[in-house]
């Protein structure tokens, strides 16, 4: 196996989950919505949110704030999305050193690699500029593909821009949105990893404690 495919958040950096929370409630305050309750529809709407189907970010919170009954004006719309593309910024600058060392590692040993993520499309701007980003030869973000995991199109997707069968290929991931088990049955050597989270705790499989432990499978 020379190919490595991995997640993204809760995987290579946190989830940030609290300061997602934190943030999506004060876009709804700024939209002029119930703050809770623009949190709960923003939620609700993660993965149509992941395939893209509202469109870009502005126009997703704009239909988000409709739903709970706003109007939000073209300056709200603008502020919330630039309370969004921080969050973003900051969670991509998060990786840890060993994270980033052990990538690095995979690539001097030449291993292709691959990121698979459901994530919306202003994760996907702020990418490129991420430190992960000059290791990965190909990226299948969910919003781009049109398909989020556990969908094997989007595994597929990745192994094709990669030239590599899913038996060639090591996944890693935290296990939420059923990327594992998903994963396994395309072939792959699917591995649980518990850094940030253990979101798939019925995973009988490997499991690793950080991504750092992958290293083992270099030679």
């Amino acid at each position: 196996m020379k190919v490595l495919l991995t997640d993204l958040f809760s995987t290579l950096i946190p989830g940030g989950d609290a300061s997602r929370d934190a943030v999506n409630a004060q876009m709804g305050a700024v939209l002029g919505v119930d703050p809770a309750a623009f949190q709960r529809a923003f939620d609700a709407s993660s993965y149509d949110r992941f395939i893209g189907s509202y469109g870009d970010l502005p126009a997703t919170l704009r239909v988000i704030a409709e739903r709970c009954g706003g109007a939000p004006t073209t300056a709200q719309v603008q502020e919330a999305t630039s309370l969004r593309r921080a969050l973003a910024r900051n969670l991509l600058s998060a990786a840890p050193p060993a994270t980033l060392d052990t990538l690095g590692a995979f690539k001097a040993a030449g291993w292709r690699i691959g990121l698979v993520s459901n994530i919306t499309a202003e994760t996907q701007l702020q990418w490129p500029n991420s430190p992960m980003a000059q290791y990965c030869d190909a990226t299948m973000f969910s919003a781009e593909v049109g398909a989020a995991k556990p969908d094997p199109a989007i595994y597929r997707a990745a192994c094709t821009a990669l030239g590599a069968d899913p038996t060639d290929c090591i996944y890693v991931g935290d296990g939420n949105d059923g990327e594992l088990p998903a994963a396994a049955a395309l072939g792959m050597y699917t591995i649980r990893t518990l850094e940030h989270a253990d979101n798939d705790p019925t995973w009988q499989g490997p499991t690793i404690k950080t991504f750092a432990e992958l290293t083992t499978h270099l030679p």
